[in-house]
């Protein structure tokens, strides 16, 4: 039988950005707040002489236990569902930090054009430019709504970069640090780049160059160039990530506690609103039910859907009617890019999760594809982000797979080897989405999330094109041999792609094609929140994290407004 607790303002499921900044905020507001976190407590003390790829890069020690809980995937809906039993096209965070202890800490800004993509598309090109299957909507905020949030986050994070985008939005601000250092590697790629008529740019880093003091108070020290930022958390203290930042704001009001080792199973609601959530300590096998004034879903894209589903809160998305917007736009994203092999050596060995150089010419809308029959594009970077001896094998196609051949080869171009690289948008399509699996459940008895999604025309030809612009860069910079990505077919849950999930959750200015309005609460229940990437009506270009964080601002600020006035906050 479940233990009822003390009812308390504000509840969150999970203790990750969007989770860290909730709290943070809203104990600095006064109100009481809990976080209810699956994983462990854990921070800089416990990443000491971390430098074990084998530990963390291929046995993810810092990830989610996918013995206890996972997903099913397909590619269409006639096929079966089968569970993810490993990690592999993304990795899932778990304990404090949640992914926000294993990124690398590019953090962009979406542009403009993402926000209102459904209007100013068929403004230009008109309506059902790729046809009735492709479900493009307005995000129901401007880029300019969200620009104070984003500066928010910016300056909480330390962020290091320069405003040399000529494509990026307004900054009401600089960037509070300055960019990283620009090594051989990224010199020969601006130059490439700007011989070829494009605007190169230092890559927006969470990696900072210099040490920093957000308004908070907390310090994030400055980066090494260590070359373990992804599926590693930081020794130094230098990525910044929630357990330096937001974590300790909140814990330092007094207002805020954290339950660990605890799963959420239920969103508990009556009479319209949320009455709190029942969760299960693993470790103890103990029930307890949290009620709370608000609840707050700041977990990762596929929980927060699973929990709305599980509790029955809102209307499933159904791809053969159209109806229901619950598990509606799931995106993932292409990786368009090119490989170039040199004669001389770099010392790619070295980096950062987000040194690099970037240019937006073939991003967003910003080229004409009147004649292209995919809208949309990707930033191209060229990173470098410390290549690992174990997961690092770059070798020329016409190499054997095995044998002395290849091991001399790898050996040659271990640091001989780089790369051009395009994080494609994804653009929703009515037959990719989530829904919960009616087979198998995780180990507290819950049905799990259900993943049915598969590349489209779109991605294949966004990635045939953005691959070919990425060959061309590769050849400026002077390598000897150029490869481009080969051809996208159907999409697998393996290898590792990213972990840049979107969907499912998607927030709007209308309660028929959207689960939250743009405070990210909740059209059918009131005091009940859901921030993420789960709210994107689509995929981007760049990273997630900084719109995240940005929209987990424009999120708290409406928690705390609810807490005084009630009601609907649009």
């Amino acid at each position: 039988m479940a233990t009822t607790l003390d009812k308390v303002d504000v509840v969150t499921v999970g203790a990750g950005w969007t989770g860290g900044i909730i709290a943070a905020e809203a104990a600095k507001a006064g109100l009481k707040v809990v976080s209810i976190e699956r994983g462990r407590e854990r921070g800089t003390e416990d990443f000491l002489r971390v430098h074990d790829e084998y530990r963390y890069a291929i046995r993810y020690e810092l990830m989610q236990d996918l013995s206890k809980e996972t997903i099913t995937f397909r590619n269409r809906p006639d096929q079966r569902a089968l569970p993810m039993r490993t990690m592999g096209s993304f990795l899932l965070g778990e304990g404090l930090g949640g992914a926000g202890t294993h990124w690398n800490g590019q953090t962009w800004r979406f542009l403009p054009y993402d926000f209102e993509i459904k209007t100013m598309t068929e403004q230009k090109y008109g309506a059902n430019k790729l046809g009735p299957d492709y479900q493009l909507q307005d995000w129901g905020i401007t880029y300019d709504e969200l620009e104070p949030y984003f500066d928010k986050f910016e300056y909480t994070a330390g962020i290091s970069g320069e405003d040399k985008n000529p494509f990026a939005g307004k900054r009401s601000n600089p960037y509070p640090t300055p960019p990283m250092k620009k090594t051989p590697v990224l010199e020969k790629f601006e130059k490439a780049t700007s011989d070829l008529g494009y605007s190169p740019f230092m890559l927006p880093s969470a990696n900072l160059s210099e040490a920093y003091t957000n308004p908070d108070g907390q310090t994030i020290n400055a980066c090494m160039y260590c070359g373990f930022c992804e599926r590693f958390g930081c020794e130094y203290g230098a990525k910044t990530s929630p357990e330096i930042t937001v974590i300790p704001a909140a814990r330092e009001t007094g207002n805020y506690e954290i339950r660990f080792h605890s799963n959420v199973v239920e969103v508990l609601h009556e009479g319209g609103k949320a009455t709190g959530v029942r969760y299960i300590n693993w470790m103890s096998g103990e029930e307890f039910i949290q009620p709370a004034e608000s609840v707050v879903l700041t977990s990762y894209v596929m929980n927060n859907a699973k929990l709305l589903m599980v509790s029955n809160i809102g209307e499933m998305y159904n791809p053969e009617t159209g109806r229901g917007t619950l598990g509606k736009n799931y995106c993932y994203q292409v990786l368009p890019g090119a490989t170039g092999f040199f004669d001389e050596q770099f010392n790619t060995f070295m980096g950062a999760g987000s040194l690099g150089m970037t240019i937006d010419d073939f991003n967003g809308d910003n080229f004409d594809h009147g004649d292209l029959d995919f809208i949309h594009g990707g930033s191209l970077s060229l990173t470098q982000t410390g290549s690992r001896p174990i997961a690092s094998n770059p070798v020329p196609p016409d190499t054997p797979a095995w044998g002395s051949e290849f091991k001399k080869a790898s050996i040659e171009n271990y640091t001989r080897t780089l790369n051009v690289g395009a994080q494609g948008a994804s653009i929703p399509h009515r037959q990719n989405y989530l829904a919960l699996d009616p087979t198998y459940k995780d180990a507290y008895g819950v049905p799990l999330l259900q993943l049915t999604y598969n590349f489209t025309d779109q991605d294949r030809a966004l990635h045939k094109y953005i691959s070919e612009k990425a060959t061309e860069i590769i050849e400026a910079m002077g390598a000897k041999q150029a490869v481009g990505r080969a051809p996208i077919t159907d999409y697998d849950i393996v290898p590792y792609q990213t972990t840049h999930n979107t969907g499912g959750t998607i927030m709007g200015a209308d309660p028929a094609t959207s689960v939250v309005n743009n405070y990210l609460q909740h059209w059918d229940v009131e005091n009940l929140f859901v921030v993420g990437a789960g709210n994107f009506a689509h995929n981007g270009g760049y990273n997630p994290t900084g719109t995240v964080g940005a929209l987990a601002y424009r999120c708290a600020e409406g928690i705390i407004k609810y807490s005084k006035e009630g009601g609907s906050l649009v």
